[in-house]
């Protein structure tokens, strides 16, 4: 029986994570599919760009709450942290391999906020400080997202040896860094090139 609410609850964190936030949103308000312009992504960033701050603002709420919500659904239906750390994983799959978008998405930095504000609430001060710093002084998106990403890794961890979290958290932590670093690997190759895009507004 339990092996069946750990399956439900993952394959709910994966088909709300999917919902297509940006894509909806740039649809919605300019008429346009994002992944035919910049990145071709459906996170804010490319939204931002290709859409308008409407939309993007749209898309950053939506991106949150797919990965917020399904882990507080996993808390209440099956109770563990395990649950609630390997529904918000598939939730932040979901978001970067969408089954809506052909498996398509994003980099899977908003839905991770919202999945870190479900299972560490006491870490996402210090990943919103580490993502203003990084976007203010960098301006470019994937460094703040990386920022943020190796943020939470190490401050989760940290959280654990301390005894303020339980193991299966810090594990999310590094685990969900390694989903988000993998997913901008492009961006990374452009970072090294110098070619990468910045942006006014993160």
């Amino acid at each position: 029986m339990q092996v069946l609410r750990y399956a439900a609850v993952m394959l709910l964190g994966y088909l709300m994570g999917s919902f297509p936030s940006g894509y909806l949103a740039a649809r919605a308000l300019k008429g346009i599919d994002p992944r035919r312009h910049g990145s071709g992504r459906t996170g804010g960033t490319n939204i931002l760009r290709s859409a308008g701050k409407g939309a993007a603002l749209l898309t950053v709420i939506g991106d949150f709450a797919k990965g917020l919500l399904p882990v507080l659904i996993a808390r209440s239906l099956v109770g563990t942290d395990a649950a609630a750390v390997v529904t918000g994983l598939t939730a932040v799959l979901g978001h970067n391999r969408s089954i809506f978008l052909r498996f398509g998405g994003g980099a899977g930095s908003m839905t991770n906020a919202g999945v870190v504000t479900a299972l560490a609430p006491h870490v996402v001060p210090l990943m919103a400080v580490a993502a203003f710093i990084a976007a203010r002084v960098s301006r470019i998106a994937a460094v703040t997202s990386i920022v943020a990403a190796a943020t939470m890794a190490v401050a989760l961890t940290a959280s654990f040896l301390l005894s303020l979290s339980p193991p299966a958290v810090a594990a999310y932590g590094v685990l969900a860094f390694a989903l988000i670093v993998f997913e901008l690997r492009p961006n990374i190759e452009r970072l090294r090139a110098g070619t990468e895009r910045r942006v006014d507004v993160y």
